[in-house]
């Protein structure tokens, strides 16, 4: 019997293909989305602290 490689539904490949660039570019803005999450917590810090010190 001769070993032939399954061929691929070119359908499956495309959405396959879709989904992991959906994926990318999701995880992509979570990471842009990071660093502006933690410029508030520090300002919502340094905004705490000085009420403390002043108030």
């Amino acid at each position: 019997m001769a070993w032939t490689t399954p061929r691929q539904d070119p359908d499956r490949s495309r959405r396959r293909l879709q989904l992991l660039a959906e994926l990318a570019g999701a995880r992509a803005v979570r990471q842009r989305s990071r660093p502006q999450r933690q410029r508030t917590e520090r300002l919502r810090q340094l905004i705490a602290t000085r009420r403390r010190v002043t108030g």
